[in-house]
């Protein structure tokens, strides 16, 4: 989970279309790809529902299972388009604009909304309010901040996915990198915006590929399989990538390791997902436009959720039928949350345009 928004530019090629929350600006309907549209809006569902089964773990092996899969790609294939997206940041002055209209606004509105609403709802009136300490989701939005700032560095080097791996690596072995600015989740999940500011346009055209479209349901499959098997024994800290291999339990060399085979699965998943996004435009691919306000607002219902404790007042909620209900009910809440007309609603906090900020 999905972002700036402000002015548009001038279509160079496709690589620099920007469309919606992992993009640098809103593009009008003719200008916007409806495959990358559909796959924000697909990816936002998943996050949603990732998050909305996190107060039901616990209760089935086979939802734990579904949990780690899901949050072994849903982030990274929404980062990889976040980077793909980026190709064209060069730090000129309008884009630095759409940067901090589009990514840095909404993180310092949302970062301190969050935080009252953990003293409001979540019963901790106590809770400090922090700029530089992500709280829950926020995190995305300044993780995208920094990245894209750093996006013309990784484009100069000879070897960049290489390079962020290595960063990655080092990153989940060191565990005196504090809370601020969630510095972990920022360097552990650079490999992946750092490769889609490498892909280009074939790439993705190499998973409407028929071999790769039967190959993705055996990759699916498999995953299934192993995270039954992983369940009872791996502990979901390594998905969130927010913790060093120490923080976590496990010895600093396994660190490392994880780094490259989590690295490994999330590439498989995601292009398994990728694979199977429909490319022509269908009833949700609108809907991909407004995936930053479906990533943001979705919080708040999610952690109500948590905070009302309700699978503990309605322990039907853990079963097969209430995770069904449950997913259910987050995959509509989120697609209402993307709709143009709550997008026009939040405009004035997910794209506001503060021209009094900027010179001309």
């Amino acid at each position: 989970m999905s972002s700036p928004h402000g002015v548009s530019e001038r279509v160079r090629s496709p690589h620099e279309r920007t469309p919606g929350p992992t993009g640098t600006g809103p593009q009008p309907a003719a200008r916007r790809e409806a495959y990358f549209d559909n796959v924000k809006y697909l990816a936002i569902v998943l996050v949603a529902v990732g998050h909305a089964w996190e107060p039901l773990l616990g209760g089935s092996r086979a939802t734990q299972a579904l949990y780690m899969i899901v949050y072994t790609f849903h982030m990274p294939a929404f980062i990889l388009v976040s980077g793909y997206f980026s190709k064209s940041f060069t730090a000129r002055p309008d884009q630095l604009r759409r940067l901090v209209t589009g990514v840095l606004v909404p993180y310092l509105v949302f970062e301190t909304a969050y935080s009252l609403y953990l003293r409001w709802a979540g019963g901790e009136p106590d809770q400090p309010l922090s700029l530089t300490d992500p709280f829950y989701l926020t995190w995305f939005l300044l993780a995208l901040f920094v990245w894209r700032l750093s996006a013309p560095l990784w484009l100069t080097l000879r070897h960049p996915v290489a390079v962020a791996l290595t960063v990655a690596a080092l990153a989940s072995l060191t565990p005196g990198i504090g809370g601020d600015l969630d510095l972990q989740r920022v360097l552990q999940f650079l490999p992946f915006f750092v490769l889609g500011l490498v892909l280009r346009r074939e790439h993705f055209e190499l998973l409407r590929r028929k071999a790769v479209r039967v190959l993705a349901p055996v990759v699916v499959l498999g995953a299934l399989v192993v995270a039954y098997w992983a369940a009872p024994r791996m502990k979901n800290g390594w998905f969130y990538r927010a913790d060093s291999a120490q923080e976590i339990g496990a010895s600093g060399w396994t660190g490392p390791v994880m780094t490259l085979l989590l690295f490994g699965c999330a590439l498989l998943l995601t292009a398994a997902f990728l694979a199977w996004v429909p490319r022509r435009r269908t009833w949700f691919t609108v809907l991909g436009g407004g995936t930053l306000c479906g990533y943001l607002l979705h919080g708040f219902l999610v952690k109500g959720f948590a905070y009302a404790r309700l699978p503990e007042l309605y322990p039907w909620l853990r079963s097969p039928a209430g995770e069904v209900l449950v997913t259910l009910g987050a995959a509509a809440a989120v697609t209402l949350l993307c709709t143009p007309p709550v997008r026009r609603a939040m405009r004035g906090v997910t794209e506001p345009r503060l021209a009094w900020a900027f010179r001309r």
